[in-house]
Protein backbone atom coordinates (compact mmCIF):
# COMPACT_ATOMS: atom_id res chain seq x y z
CA UNK A 1 0.00 0.00 0.00
CA UNK A 2 1.50 3.25 -1.15
CA UNK A 3 -0.46 5.59 1.13
CA UNK A 4 -1.29 4.88 4.54
CA UNK A 5 -4.97 4.35 4.79
CA UNK A 6 -7.89 6.42 5.99
CA UNK A 7 -9.91 3.46 6.79
CA UNK A 8 -9.62 0.25 8.34
CA UNK A 9 -12.00 -2.53 8.87
CA UNK A 10 -11.17 -5.11 10.96
CA UNK A 11 -13.15 -8.85 10.83
CA UNK A 12 -12.10 -10.95 13.73
CA UNK A 13 -12.28 -14.73 12.17
CA UNK A 14 -13.29 -18.13 13.88
CA UNK A 15 -14.48 -20.65 11.65
CA UNK A 16 -16.24 -18.24 9.14
CA UNK A 17 -14.75 -20.41 5.94
CA UNK A 18 -18.26 -20.53 4.72
CA UNK A 19 -18.98 -16.69 5.41
CA UNK A 20 -16.51 -14.67 5.06
CA UNK A 21 -16.31 -14.74 1.26
CA UNK A 22 -19.45 -13.06 1.04
CA UNK A 23 -18.86 -9.91 3.63
CA UNK A 24 -15.61 -9.26 2.10
CA UNK A 25 -17.24 -8.94 -1.39
CA UNK A 26 -19.76 -6.84 0.41
CA UNK A 27 -17.06 -4.59 1.63
CA UNK A 28 -15.11 -4.38 -1.54
CA UNK A 29 -17.97 -3.12 -3.20
CA UNK A 30 -19.17 -0.49 -1.03
CA UNK A 31 -15.18 0.83 -0.24
CA UNK A 32 -14.02 0.64 -3.64
CA UNK A 33 -16.66 3.33 -4.50
CA UNK A 34 -15.21 5.51 -2.10
CA UNK A 35 -12.45 8.13 -2.43
CA UNK A 36 -10.04 7.16 0.36
CA UNK A 37 -7.48 4.28 0.88
CA UNK A 38 -8.48 1.29 2.71
CA UNK A 39 -7.10 -1.58 3.88
CA UNK A 40 -9.43 -4.95 5.44
CA UNK A 41 -7.64 -6.64 7.81
CA UNK A 42 -8.94 -10.35 8.98
CA UNK A 43 -7.38 -11.72 12.32
CA UNK A 44 -7.99 -15.49 12.21
CA UNK A 45 -8.64 -16.87 15.72
CA UNK A 46 -6.90 -20.28 14.99
CA UNK A 47 -9.88 -21.42 13.12
CA UNK A 48 -10.19 -25.57 12.78
CA UNK A 49 -11.39 -25.04 9.01
CA UNK A 50 -10.13 -23.66 5.71
CA UNK A 51 -10.83 -19.65 6.97
CA UNK A 52 -7.70 -18.39 6.49
CA UNK A 53 -7.33 -20.09 3.17
CA UNK A 54 -10.21 -19.05 1.83
CA UNK A 55 -9.14 -15.39 2.92
CA UNK A 56 -6.02 -15.60 0.98
CA UNK A 57 -8.18 -16.66 -1.90
CA UNK A 58 -9.78 -13.63 -2.42
CA UNK A 59 -6.89 -11.33 -1.87
CA UNK A 60 -7.03 -10.92 -5.93
CA UNK A 61 -10.94 -9.50 -5.62
CA UNK A 62 -10.80 -7.67 -2.34
CA UNK A 63 -8.06 -4.69 -2.34
CA UNK A 64 -5.18 -3.87 0.40
CA UNK A 65 -6.34 -7.31 2.19
CA UNK A 66 -4.44 -8.35 4.95
CA UNK A 67 -4.32 -11.54 6.65
CA UNK A 68 -3.42 -12.13 10.24
CA UNK A 69 -3.30 -15.45 11.21
CA UNK A 70 -3.00 -17.44 14.74
CA UNK A 71 -2.13 -20.62 15.19
CA UNK A 72 -4.18 -20.76 18.52
CA UNK A 73 -7.52 -19.89 19.35
CA UNK A 74 -7.49 -16.96 21.97
CA UNK A 75 -11.33 -15.38 21.49
CA UNK A 76 -12.95 -11.90 20.14
CA UNK A 77 -11.03 -9.43 22.34
CA UNK A 78 -8.19 -11.09 22.03
CA UNK A 79 -8.15 -10.85 18.15
CA UNK A 80 -9.90 -7.41 17.89
CA UNK A 81 -7.16 -6.07 19.93
CA UNK A 82 -4.76 -7.29 17.91
CA UNK A 83 -6.03 -5.90 14.90
CA UNK A 84 -7.04 -2.21 16.18
CA UNK A 85 -2.94 -2.37 16.81
CA UNK A 86 -1.86 -3.83 13.75
CA UNK A 87 -4.40 -1.33 11.68
CA UNK A 88 -2.55 1.18 10.11
CA UNK A 89 -5.88 3.40 9.32
CA UNK A 90 -6.61 6.99 10.63
CA UNK A 91 -10.30 5.32 12.02
CA UNK A 92 -10.28 1.63 12.62
CA UNK A 93 -13.59 -0.01 12.23
CA UNK A 94 -14.05 -3.85 13.44
CA UNK A 95 -17.59 -5.52 12.27
CA UNK A 96 -18.40 -9.23 12.51
CA UNK A 97 -17.59 -11.78 9.98
CA UNK A 98 -20.82 -12.80 9.14
CA UNK A 99 -22.07 -9.13 8.12
CA UNK A 100 -25.00 -8.93 10.62
CA UNK A 101 -24.21 -5.18 10.52
CA UNK A 102 -23.75 -4.18 6.99
CA UNK A 103 -20.65 -2.30 6.07
CA UNK A 104 -23.32 0.31 4.78
CA UNK A 105 -23.73 1.91 8.20
CA UNK A 106 -20.24 3.99 7.21
CA UNK A 107 -22.60 6.43 5.90
CA UNK A 108 -23.86 7.68 9.14
CA UNK A 109 -20.62 6.63 10.97
CA UNK A 110 -18.26 8.96 9.23
CA UNK A 111 -19.55 12.14 9.98
CA UNK A 112 -19.78 11.84 13.53
CA UNK A 113 -15.66 12.08 13.55
CA UNK A 114 -16.10 15.61 12.10
CA UNK A 115 -18.40 16.26 15.04
CA UNK A 116 -15.54 16.14 17.50
CA UNK A 117 -16.72 12.36 18.60
CA UNK A 118 -13.84 9.52 18.79
CA UNK A 119 -15.80 6.07 19.08
CA UNK A 120 -18.79 5.63 17.11
CA UNK A 121 -20.70 2.36 18.42
CA UNK A 122 -23.50 0.63 16.82
CA UNK A 123 -26.73 0.05 18.79
CA UNK A 124 -29.50 -2.53 18.38
CA UNK A 125 -31.04 -0.73 21.63
CA UNK A 126 -31.76 2.76 20.83
CA UNK A 127 -34.08 4.75 18.44
CA UNK A 128 -33.68 4.29 14.94
CA UNK A 129 -32.67 0.55 15.61
CA UNK A 130 -34.05 -3.03 13.99
CA UNK A 131 -33.89 -6.04 14.27
CA UNK A 132 -34.59 -7.79 11.13
CA UNK A 133 -33.78 -11.42 12.00
CA UNK A 134 -33.81 -11.97 16.16
CA UNK A 135 -32.38 -14.35 17.91
CA UNK A 136 -34.07 -17.11 19.81
CA UNK A 137 -36.18 -15.90 22.77
CA UNK A 138 -34.05 -17.34 25.64
CA UNK A 139 -30.53 -15.53 24.31
CA UNK A 140 -32.72 -12.60 23.89
CA UNK A 141 -33.74 -12.88 27.53
CA UNK A 142 -30.41 -13.41 28.60
CA UNK A 143 -28.74 -11.19 26.23
CA UNK A 144 -31.14 -8.63 28.01
CA UNK A 145 -30.02 -9.03 31.36
CA UNK A 146 -26.61 -9.37 30.64
CA UNK A 147 -27.21 -5.77 29.49
CA UNK A 148 -28.56 -4.89 32.80
CA UNK A 149 -26.05 -6.53 34.68
CA UNK A 150 -23.19 -4.03 32.74
CA UNK A 151 -25.31 -0.82 32.34
CA UNK A 152 -25.55 -1.32 36.66
CA UNK A 153 -21.95 -2.70 37.81
CA UNK A 154 -20.01 -0.88 35.37
CA UNK A 155 -22.56 2.28 36.02
CA UNK A 156 -23.06 2.43 31.78
CA UNK A 157 -26.61 3.35 32.25
CA UNK A 158 -26.75 5.52 28.84
CA UNK A 159 -25.13 2.36 26.73
CA UNK A 160 -28.28 -0.42 26.38
CA UNK A 161 -26.29 -1.86 23.95
CA UNK A 162 -22.62 -2.67 24.83
CA UNK A 163 -22.04 -6.13 23.09
CA UNK A 164 -23.34 -4.59 19.30
CA UNK A 165 -20.28 -5.84 16.77
CA UNK A 166 -19.53 -2.73 15.03
CA UNK A 167 -17.63 0.09 16.50
CA UNK A 168 -15.81 2.56 14.69
CA UNK A 169 -12.73 4.66 16.91
CA UNK A 170 -10.13 6.95 15.75
CA UNK A 171 -5.99 5.56 15.73
CA UNK A 172 -5.27 7.67 18.89
CA UNK A 173 -8.25 6.01 20.74
CA UNK A 174 -7.86 2.40 19.35
CA UNK A 175 -3.76 2.21 20.37
CA UNK A 176 -4.62 3.65 23.67
CA UNK A 177 -7.76 1.50 24.55
CA UNK A 178 -7.01 -1.11 22.96
CA UNK A 179 -3.16 -1.49 24.34
CA UNK A 180 -4.80 -1.83 27.87
CA UNK A 181 -7.31 -4.03 27.40
CA UNK A 182 -6.96 -7.47 28.93
CA UNK A 183 -10.17 -8.99 28.21
CA UNK A 184 -10.12 -12.12 25.63
CA UNK A 185 -13.37 -13.23 25.16
CA UNK A 186 -16.70 -11.42 24.47
CA UNK A 187 -16.84 -9.44 27.40
CA UNK A 188 -14.28 -7.39 25.40
CA UNK A 189 -17.01 -4.73 24.41
CA UNK A 190 -17.88 -3.48 27.67
CA UNK A 191 -14.19 -3.26 28.99
CA UNK A 192 -13.23 -1.43 25.76
CA UNK A 193 -16.48 1.45 26.10
CA UNK A 194 -15.96 1.74 29.73
CA UNK A 195 -12.05 2.61 29.04
CA UNK A 196 -12.74 4.80 26.69
CA UNK A 197 -15.35 6.45 29.52
CA UNK A 198 -12.97 6.91 31.92
CA UNK A 199 -9.86 8.23 29.52
CA UNK A 200 -12.71 10.76 28.16
CA UNK A 201 -13.00 9.75 24.30
CA UNK A 202 -16.74 11.53 23.45
CA UNK A 203 -18.59 8.58 22.39
CA UNK A 204 -21.72 8.43 20.59
CA UNK A 205 -24.30 5.83 19.62
CA UNK A 206 -25.78 5.18 16.52
CA UNK A 207 -29.38 2.78 15.76
CA UNK A 208 -28.01 -0.11 13.42
CA UNK A 209 -30.18 -2.70 11.37
CA UNK A 210 -29.00 -5.75 12.53
CA UNK A 211 -29.65 -9.63 12.08
CA UNK A 212 -29.10 -12.60 14.03
CA UNK A 213 -27.41 -15.58 11.89
CA UNK A 214 -27.73 -19.07 13.74
CA UNK A 215 -24.79 -20.08 12.78
CA UNK A 216 -22.85 -17.69 15.62
CA UNK A 217 -20.54 -19.06 18.43
CA UNK A 218 -22.29 -16.86 20.93
CA UNK A 219 -24.41 -18.59 23.32
CA UNK A 220 -24.97 -21.08 26.14
CA UNK A 221 -23.93 -20.69 29.79
CA UNK A 222 -21.43 -22.26 30.21
CA UNK A 223 -17.74 -22.68 27.92
CA UNK A 224 -15.13 -19.98 27.15
CA UNK A 225 -17.84 -17.94 25.15
CA UNK A 226 -20.84 -18.36 27.42
CA UNK A 227 -22.83 -16.33 29.72
CA UNK A 228 -21.11 -17.09 32.82
CA UNK A 229 -17.49 -16.39 31.53
CA UNK A 230 -18.93 -12.54 30.27
CA UNK A 231 -20.25 -12.48 34.31
CA UNK A 232 -16.75 -13.23 35.53
CA UNK A 233 -15.49 -11.34 33.06
CA UNK A 234 -17.58 -8.18 34.07
CA UNK A 235 -16.74 -8.12 37.73
CA UNK A 236 -12.94 -8.70 36.58
CA UNK A 237 -13.45 -5.60 34.70
CA UNK A 238 -14.86 -3.85 37.68
CA UNK A 239 -12.55 -4.83 39.83
CA UNK A 240 -9.55 -3.60 37.59
CA UNK A 241 -10.77 -0.62 37.65
CA UNK A 242 -10.98 -0.44 41.31
CA UNK A 243 -7.43 -0.97 41.74
CA UNK A 244 -6.39 0.28 39.13
CA UNK A 245 -4.90 -1.89 37.19
CA UNK A 246 -5.74 0.11 34.03
CA UNK A 247 -3.62 2.69 34.31
CA UNK A 248 -5.14 5.57 33.02
CA UNK A 249 -4.68 8.53 35.23
CA UNK A 250 -2.19 9.49 33.22
CA UNK A 251 -4.85 10.23 30.37
CA UNK A 252 -5.82 13.81 29.45
CA UNK A 253 -8.06 13.75 26.45
CA UNK A 254 -10.64 17.01 25.65
CA UNK A 255 -14.08 15.94 26.98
Amino acid sequence: MENKPYLSVIIPAYKEGERIGRTLLDIEKYLSRRNFEYEVLVVDDGSPDDTAKIVRNYSAQVRNLRLVENKENHGKGFVVRQGLLKAEGEYRLFMDADGSTSIAHLDKFLPEFKKGFDLVIGSRDIEGAFIQIHQPKHKEMMGDMGNWAIRIVLSLWKFPDTQCGFKMMTAEAAEEIAKRMVVDRFGFDFELIILAKKMGFKIKQLPVRWLNDEASTVGGLTGPNGYIQVLIDLFKTKWRLIKGEYKIKDIRHKT
